[in-house]
């Protein structure tokens, strides 16, 4: 006789659901026997099954019980097979009966006594559990809150495999628990900076809203100590908040990523993820023989910050190539192909030179012009050209350090954001997959961002004169259109025009 129980495996930032069946043999025993492409982790669930058995006081199987995991095309890897094998192990004995198994989908890694140890992609599971039609998950106690957020499936948090037991006879029902998605989004930590804080830099913080309105990426360029990675960090603040689709989509790569915690069960806020410069391709892309995701995609619906941009391996940067265009990640392997989600907005931040100070009025650059030349050709031209803002963020002088005038806050900028924002909601309402300025197809462009003759007339002299690119040219047209957007004008206008020129001074013709 077969028996049955059902749970879920990882397949990139999604799961599939995985039905676990157990056949008790002849055989020396007792022994078991897993099958199904499980990874090492999952063969040694056998040992660990075995042990949270007998030290739980169950009896297991005196002959050879072979476990299947189906389908078996699918590569089945961690420990989160641990609890499904053991109860379909004891399902016969315990007379759990099939109908009350095929309501549940269970997880959860046991320890050689039957504790239930957290396991990661929690979410993903939940959302497979469902689809399938469950009508519980059970899971460990300590990770319950991840999946707390989706609706219609009750979720069994259960501190070890007594309890489970218990719960499947009747004998102990543990309470599901309570669908947290309104308290996750009300208790949403604070970001713990503002823009109050930020002395001087206007043009900068201008440029960092026109960016965060239109949804274009940015490029600083700036001595060292002039406050790029702080301004950067204060990018976050003024994006609207997350709704909930988008909240338990960026939570749900996070559990996959196994970023998430006892403490930190949901994200609510922006992810702002600032790699190090010696992140390796796969770090930033993801990969892996399982692929995972990798920083782009841990910065979907948030911001991904490179500091010391020229400081990334060429090739690593020259990566960033298609989610930059395509807003998503395909990684392919022997076993196939998986793409994970990255839309996110690319900041970076960059000294002019080596030693930082070439073409400060103050400080002498010790750089010699090949140096110069040869440190910005490490920034391909087909990567500055999707970066749609470069600004200057030059020295603060002492006077606006020691003012005691605050700046406009996080909360005030984030207001004229959301307004432009709800200009392009409307504007693109019937537009499948475009939210934002940055978004525009050439025939968005074409509809929606008619220049007159004089704006035209600058464009055509920027582009001779400059030596922009057909990418440069929608690109500067596209910050145009939010910068008439934040101005609440209908029609792109001359000026329009000439400050998104001025945001492209560092393209081609100085660094190629």
């Amino acid at each position: 006789m077969v028996t049955r129980t059902y749970s879920a495996a990882l397949v990139g930032v999604d799961a599939v659901e995985i039905e676990v069946e157990s056949h008790d043999g002849f055989g020396n025993g007792p022994k078991i026997v897993v099958v199904g492409l499980p990874d090492t982790a999952v063969k040694e669930s056998r040992e660990r099954v075995m042990a949270a058995l007998i030290s739980n006081g169950f009896q297991p199987h005196s002959g050879v019980t072979t476990v299947n995991l189906a389908p078996a095309d699918i590569k089945k890897e961690g420990p989160s097979f641990d609890l499904p094998i053991a109860i379909s192990l004891l399902a016969r004995k315990q007379n759990f009966g099939e109908d009350r198994l095929a309501e549940i989908c269970m997880v959860g890694e046991l320890a050689l006594n039957g504790e239930l140890r957290p396991i990661r992609g929690l979410l993903a599971i939940a959302q497979a559990a469902k689809a399938a039609g469950r009508k519980q998950l059970i899971v460990p106690k300590r990770v319950a809150a991840e999946a707390s957020v989706i609706q219609d499936l009750e979720i069994i948090g259960a501190e070890n495999l007594r309890d489970v037991v218990a719960h499947l006879n009747c004998e102990k029902i543990i309470p599901p628990e309570p669908c947290r998605a309104a308290e996750f989004f009300s208790n949403a930590p604070n970001y713990g900076v503002d823009f109050v804080d930020v002395k001087g830099q206007v043009q900068a913080k201008r440029a960092i809203e026109v960016a965060v309105s239109g949804g274009h990426n940015l490029l600083m360029i700036g001595p060292p100590g002039t406050g790029k990675s702080m301004l950067a960090k204060r990018i976050p603040t003024i994006i609207p908040g997350m709704n909930e689709d988008e909240a338990v989509e960026t939570t749900k790569i996070h559990s996959a990523g196994g970023l998430l915690g006892e403490s930190v069960a949901f994200i609510a806020t922006r992810p702002f993820r600032s790699p190090h410069h010696t992140i390796s391709d796969a770090g930033l892309l993801g990969g892996g023989s399982n692929p995972g995701p990798g920083e782009v995609s841990l910065a979907h619906n948030g911001v991904l910050f490179l500091d010391e941009l020229p400081e990334f391996r060429r090739s690593t940067l020259e990566v960033l190539r298609q989610p930059l265009e395509d807003h998503k990640v395909t990684i392919s392997r022997a076993a196939g192909s998986l793409t994970f989600p990255a839309q996110f907005m690319l900041v970076a931040a960059m000294n002019p030179c080596p030693c930082g100070y070439f073409g400060d009025v103050k400080r002498e650059c010790r750089c010699g012009p090949n140096v110069i030349q040869k440190y910005r050709q490490r920034i391909s031209g087909p990567l500055l050209d999707r970066i749609d803002l470069h600004v200057e963020v030059p020295l603060v002088e002492y006077k606006d350090l020691a003012s005691k005038e605050s700046g406009e806050s996080s909360a005030m900028i984030r207001a004229r954001v959301e307004a432009c924002r709800l200009v392009q909601a409307e504007r693109f309402k019937k537009e499948k997959g475009v939210h934002s300025n940055s978004a525009m197809t050439p025939r968005l462009i074409k509809k929606h961002c008619e220049l007159d003759a004089e704006s035209s007339g600058y464009l055509a002299h920027a582009m001779g004169e400059m030596n922009f690119s057909a990418r440069a040219h929608d690109r500067i047209v596209k910050v145009a259109r939010t910068h008439a957007d934040l101005a609440g004008r209908e029609k792109i206008v001359a000026d329009d025009i000439l400050q998104s020129i001025g945001y492209r001074t560092l393209d081609r013709t100085l660094w190629v």
